[in-house]
């Protein structure tokens, strides 16, 4: 697959994470073409610095400073800004409400997320209702 410039916007703000985030470690990553898988190791206290340029960053309800959620919505504004900016548009939505999550824990567990990460670009490639399958 190859990244248009949303998706380097998106793997792009992935990268930046960490200087955001000094107590998380990035993994296995993918930008697929209506959404991303990535593993992220929490290896400490979090708490964000200025991982959001938006003007008035909101927080979840619920959500505290060293959550996963606060690094999902951290990177999920940065994207947002940057894409808005590209078309210089204000709020036009750019991703699905949530985010599914899965807590590694156990060893193997990690390894099982990090094989579906990078096999995920051609099992979307082999999907039936994927318009560009590459399938006969």
């Amino acid at each position: 697959m190859r990244m248009n410039e949303y998706g380097r916007i998106v793997e792009s703000c992935w990268n930046e994470s960490p200087q955001h985030f000094p107590h998380v470690e990035l993994d296995a990553f993918v930008v697929m073409p209506n959404h991303v898988h990535g593993i992220v190791v929490i290896t400490g206290a979090v708490g964000a610095r200025h991982a959001s340029s938006l003007p008035h960053p909101t927080r979840a309800h619920g959500t505290d400073k060293g959550s996963l959620g606060v690094i999902v919505g951290s990177f999920k504004s940065a994207v947002t800004k940057r894409i808005n900016d590209l078309h210089g548009s204000r709020g036009a939505i750019v991703w699905q409400r949530n985010y599914y999550e899965r807590v590694s824990r156990d060893e193997r567990e990690p390894y099982c997320a990090r094989q579906y990460i990078l096999d995920n670009p051609l099992l979307c490639a082999l999907d039936r209702e994927n318009p560009l399958n590459i399938t006969p």
